[in-house]
């Protein structure tokens, strides 16, 4: 299956092929050989050319996704020529009881919610600072606080939820 991903505005085109050994993907016309295992809920660990990669996956209300590798973070889109959705339509919202989590290691500087508050899908939640740079973690989906597991000045290791939204 072929995809274009626009990834931090950059189009670039992905070919998928399951194989016996894994995946092989074509980028940009470029052969390479790579095997993916979800690790935790929306991250991945991903083996490209011998070289291993952890990325964490998260979906936008917009349609499109956070995506962080290693201490990097990018923007990205995904077009799917299966889709009859066009790229500037609506994106759906996550369904159902959402884990939030954190997606890198590092500590929690600042809660932007408390238990019991209403959010709106896209609503920055959490503040988690790595490497000197804070990254806003934001709601799935619109809602309720649920749990909070989090508190400010918590260490957290990539993928550990930070609280629950329903």
């Amino acid at each position: 299956m072929t995809y274009e991903v626009f990834l931090d505005g950059a189009k670039r085109v992905v070919e998928l092929r399951k194989t016996p050994a894994g995946y092989q993907i074509t980028l940009d016309g470029r052969r390479l050989e790579a095997d993916a295992v979800e690790v935790a809920p929306n991250t991945y660990s991903i083996l490209i050319e011998g070289q291993s990669h952890q990325i964490r996956v998260a979906p936008l209300p917009d349609g499109t996704l956070t995506v962080h590798s290693d201490l990097v973070e990018y923007q990205a889109e995904v077009s799917d020529p299966r889709s009859w959705r066009g790229r500037r339509h609506g994106a759906h919202e996550a369904q159902g009881r959402q884990p939030v989590a954190a997606p890198m290691p590092g500590k929690v500087v600042r809660l932007l919610v408390a238990e019991g508050d209403r959010v709106q899908a896209g609503q920055g939640l959490a503040v988690v600072e790595a490497m000197k740079m804070q990254n806003e973690i934001r709601s799935p989906k619109g809602g309720k606080v649920e749990k909070l597991l989090a508190r400010e000045g918590q260490p957290v290791n990539a993928g550990e939820v930070l609280l629950w939204v329903e």
